[in-house]
């Protein structure tokens, strides 16, 4: 079993700036593409960016050149760098990875971190 757990959320003012974490733990061989999406209130859960094990990215339209994911693959981690923040970045955001173990890769999630920007 792998457990994902997500630091960082908070309340920023428009324009701000958070920092998201999100380490995984547990059994596992390698993780391979790591990403985040969130969800707001009334909406579905969108993907806001995502990164593979080589370090390759891409974004939601939305954050591009405000958002910034990374990882540190020797920590099993990946950050979200937000920078610029809107009040409609508000959400619950959480963290996604999938785990290659046992021969079969699986797709796990964290409990998310809720993220207040207020304008």
């Amino acid at each position: 079993q792998v457990q994902l757990v997500e630091s960082g959320g908070g309340l920023v003012q428009a324009g701000g700036s958070l920092r998201l974490s999100c380490a995984a733990s547990g059994s596992m061989f390698s993780i391979n593409t790591m990403a985040w999406y969130r969800q707001a209130p009334g909406k579905q859960r969108e993907l806001v960016a995502r990164i593979t094990r080589g370090l390759s990215t891409n974004y939601a339209d939305s954050v591009k050149g405000r958002f910034t994911i990374s990882r540190d693959n020797a920590k099993n981690t990946v950050y979200l760098q937000m920078n610029s923040l809107k009040p409609e970045d508000t959400a619950v955001y959480y963290c996604n990875a999938d785990v290659y173990y046992g021969g079969r890769l699986s797709n796990y999630w964290g409990q998310g971190t809720r993220v207040t920007v207020s304008s």
